[in-house]
């Protein structure tokens, strides 16, 4: 098997190489790609069937992306819930920590497109050594999220001494790690990676597909791989128009998921990140997703849909709206669209 690194190396950075491989018009991407960066390797780019499909619309630049006058940079307040670079501490108890700017693809919704696989985005050792130091001063924090870039872009050896850092805090509880790589490049994750990850528990990996087709036999054997290491997986999906933004693409999607040993946990409305608002869609078609899913699937096929608020506001559940009535007796619709009744208990608030 040809090592990650080689197939990375192998990437198409830039339209003109996309040409190559597709008929389109590459001239027309030049200047997105001069804002923002591109890279797909080999393996991702074997899975697009043609310009403009699903997995096209993820990973190849478009000129919308510079005609976005309505989204912002940092739509989420990262920069300014940084108590120090590269760290970002929104809740009480645990914290964001930004290891890497690379990513095996770069994905054209991303949060952090302003930075991500640029120099905008400088993670080194002092950034390193000051995130360790802002956890280890701040007891209350129980729980750290590696993210950046992705994190296992890092070689064994440098997100195994990470690691150790990390969870010889005795504030630290839990340790979590947010990667797109079983997805964009599943052969990174070898059976070196996953024993290595295993001495670190308890650790969760929240990884990343959008659509069917992702779910190839080499993301399952990744997902496969840190799943027999005890790692419970989830998958953070994002909802995008023109790529998953119907019901019966995303049933595929969660259940094709659960047959990977990965669970749905969220379904993300689009942040605001400028750069994106041709992806994204109204609150009320994700509304309207889960209301055709809920019952009609599993129940462990179901994430929860959420909105990032702007502003560093945290994470609002958005479901669909089945109470009609709440006195002596809660009054609903069910999945089916039937009426029904539950009797309350005690006095009513």
């Amino acid at each position: 098997m040809t090592h990650w690194k080689k197939i990375l190396q192998n990437s198409v950075n830039s339209p003109t190489e996309l040409a190559h491989h597709f008929d389109f018009n590459c001239s027309a991407l030049e200047a997105t790609n001069a804002s923002f960066p591109m890279r797909i390797n080999p393996y991702y780019l074997g899975l697009i069937q043609s310009v403009n499909d699903p997995l096209w619309r993820q990973a190849v630049p478009d000129p919308l992306e510079l005609n976005d006058f309505v989204c912002i940079p940092d739509p989420l307040a990262e920069e300014d819930l940084s108590p120090v670079p590269n760290l970002v501490h929104k809740y009480p108890d645990r914290v964001l920590f930004l290891v890497t700017s690379e990513c095996a693809m770069y994905c054209r919704f991303c949060t952090r497109k302003r930075k991500v696989g640029t120099p905008k985005m400088a993670i080194t050792e002092e950034s390193i050594e000051a995130g360790i130091h802002y956890i280890q001063k701040n007891k209350e924090i129980r729980e750290v999220l590696l993210s950046g870039g992705d994190p296992l872009m890092l070689s064994d050896r440098k997100l195994d001494s990470l690691l150790c850092r990390i969870r010889a805090i005795p504030s630290v509880e839990v340790i979590r790690i947010g990667t797109r790589i079983p997805c964009t490049l599943p052969m990174r994750v070898t059976k070196e990676l996953a024993t290595m990850l295993k001495r670190h528990h308890p650790l969760y990996i929240n990884t990343h597909f959008n659509h069917p087709r992702e779910l190839t036999p080499q993301a399952t054997e990744a997902c496969t791989l840190l799943a027999d290491a005890g790692i419970p997986l989830g998958c953070q999906t994002v909802l995008l128009k023109g790529v998953n933004d119907n019901a019966e693409t995303l049933k595929k999607l969660f259940l094709g998921l659960l047959r990977m040993r990965v669970k749905p946990y969220y379904l993300f409305q689009g942040d605001l990140t400028r750069g994106t608002n041709h992806f994204r869609t109204h609150t009320r078609d994700g509304i309207e997703i889960m209301r055709d899913l809920i019952g009609t699937i599993s129940g462990m096929a179901i994430p929860t849909f959420a909105l990032d608020a702007p502003g560093g506001k945290g994470k609002i559940p958005l479901t669909p709206d089945y109470i009609l009535n709440s006195t002596e007796q809660l009054t609903f619709h069910n999945y089916q669209g039937v009426l029904c009744s539950y009797p309350e208990s005690g006095d009513p608030l």
